[in-house]
């Protein structure tokens, strides 16, 4: 058996041509959750898979194995609750408290603008019915959001992406009396106070259908 253990998520940095010659295997989220799992390639290959721990594979990952070939990850489509607001008597704010009660109760959810999925439940189906949503039942591929300290950088339409927010701020105060401007150190700076209140009174209609 192959073994694979490197792990390139959404192929960064290959150039395309080695991404479409590269074998494929089709896993669904049961299984790509794990970060060691037993699977067969598009090329009939048996490959074992040994990542670190904790570690996901999204659609579009790559993997290596040790003969240095590349194995694609394609999210398969499984069951799944694709679930909208209600346009008549809702509005797409009832998403958002959908994936607030889905996340209290620590179930995976897959955040779209326009709708959520979740894996088949009928209990919280039925609550999200209660709730005025839509939910029906698809096939399609399942990529739920990721923890905010996973390991795995969630990626965004193929492509990652990095936040780097560097802020420098440099204050020269100019002596009136002096022909050098004097510089004060950070910690002799002024002092910014930020006092923020908010002071929320929500009102809430019922809905009738």
């Amino acid at each position: 058996m192959l073994t694979a253990n490197k792990l390139m998520p959404q192929g960064r940095g290959l150039a395309p041509v080695l991404l479409k010659r590269a074998a494929t295997i089709e896993l669904d989220w049961d299984v790509r959750q794990k970060s060691r799992f037993d699977a067969t390639d598009s090329q009939g290959r048996q490959i074992g898979i040994f990542l670190p721990r904790g570690t996901a594979v999204r659609g579009g990952d790559v993997l290596v194995a040790e003969d240095g070939s590349l194995i694609r990850v394609i999210a398969a489509p499984q069951p799944v609750l694709r679930i909208t607001h209600c346009t008549a008597h809702g509005t797409p704010f009832d998403l958002t408290r959908a994936a607030y009660h889905l996340g209290n109760r620590h179930v995976p959810i897959e955040l779209k603008p326009d709708h959520l999925k979740i894996e088949p439940d009928h209990v919280l189906a039925d609550m999200l019915r209660s709730m005025h949503l839509i939910v029906v039942a698809v096939e399609e591929a399942f990529e739920p959001e990721g923890g905010a300290y996973g390991s795995h950088e969630h990626s965004h339409g193929g492509g990652g992406h990095s936040h780097d927010h560097s802020h420098d701020h440099g204050h020269a105060h100019a002596s009136s009396k002096g022909p050098k401007p004097l510089v004060l150190a950070p910690e002799l700076l002024d002092a910014h106070e930020h006092s923020h209140g908010h002071d929320h009174d929500h009102d809430h209609h019922g809905h009738s259908h």
